[in-house]
């Protein structure tokens, strides 16, 4: 989602405050229960509901 909103994985950690680590970490799904906090954290970065999010992150 963050490379179709034209987020690089480090705009999205500045935007978000995580690490790049924890983001890829999500992405390769080597950490695939992120907290609420990220969650929300991510969601708010790429202006999306956590209900879209969620969608996307189950297809």
């Amino acid at each position: 989602m963050r490379v179709s909103k034209g987020l690089s994985r480090y705009r999205l950690a500045k935007l978000t405050g995580l690490r790049e680590s924890t983001l890829q970490n999500i992405e390769k799904s080597e950490s695939p229960n992120p907290t609420f906090r990220v969650t929300c954290a991510i969601a708010d970065a790429l202006e999306m509901s956590l209900d879209e999010l969620r969608k996307y992150m189950n297809t």
